[in-house]
């Protein structure tokens, strides 16, 4: 019997946690509403079992649509919505040293996941090793759960596009490669909610230490970041509700500042 994907049950599980509201804190502070992470973790089911071939490769190649594609656009996504490009830096390098960290192990220590491979800890199955090597790095290099969710998940399919190169250069033609697909999938999925909650966890830890989230020193970009997205617009305008208008701004002032 074919074991069913431990990427897909995580992915109902989470799915299940937003359903009931467990999972709010942590979405509002990656700036995803909760119909948002639904609609994320859907195309991420179905986008698993699609894959695009992609012609004219000496080696044969398909993109998953799950396992690469929507986490691409969800990572530019989160990019964007970066409070400072100083967090921007900080997730693409935690993406790249996860990618390189995790490479490195997988061809000089462990086996990789279908690629040819091996060490002294070629015993150790990947599936489980891989996603907290890559959880753990990607929060220290990012600092943030934005951060660390982009360089969990871009550092695990960097890493699984390098394995094709990786079988380009020993000239495996005969084997089918598949970025994001198969046993990447699953790695990709555990890597950047693990990356979250550990995030998540210290955060909230050092946030209860601290008596709060710190704002001197942050810019208003950075700060609007810890805000609940729906509430920001409300919140613009009971601030404006409640100072006094200046003189001299007329309504039609007040009007587009509201809006």
């Amino acid at each position: 019997m074919t074991r069913f994907p431990l990427g897909l049950i995580v992915l109902i599980v989470v799915s299940l946690l937003i359903f009931f509201g467990m999972a709010q804190r942590a979405l509002d502070r990656m700036r995803l509403t909760d119909k948002g992470a639904l609609a994320v973790i859907v195309a991420l089911i179905v986008g698993s079992f699609i894959n695009i071939p992609i012609p004219g490769m000496r080696v044969p190649l398909e993109i998953n649509v799950g396992g690469a594609l929507i986490p691409v656009a969800l990572a530019v996504y989160l990019l964007a919505k970066a409070g400072t490009g100083k967090e921007v830096t900080r997730a693409l390098i935690s993406a790249a040293l996860t990618g390189v960290v995790i490479y490195f192990i997988s061809t000089r220590m462990m086996s990789g996941l279908g690629e040819p491979s091996g060490g002294a800890l070629g015993f150790i199955d990947p599936l489980y090793v891989f996603p907290i090597i890559a959880a753990v790095i990607a929060y220290v290099a990012g600092r943030s759960r934005r951060s660390a969710f982009i360089g969990a998940t871009l550092g695990i399919i960097l890493w699984d596009a390098a394995n094709y190169f990786y079988m380009l250069q020993n000239n495996a033609t005969n084997a089918l490669k598949s970025i994001g697909g198969a046993g990447a999938f699953d790695v990709i999925v555990i890597s950047g909610i693990l990356a979250v909650l550990i995030a998540d966890l210290i955060g909230e830890t050092r946030e209860r230490l601290q008596g709060g989230p710190s704002s001197e020193g942050k810019p208003d970009a950075l700060l609007a970041g810890l805000r609940k997205p729906e509430f920001d617009k409300k919140d613009r305008k009971k601030s404006l509700a409640d100072k006094e208008r200046p003189d001299g701004l007329d309504q039609e002032e007040v009007d587009r500042l509201e809006n």
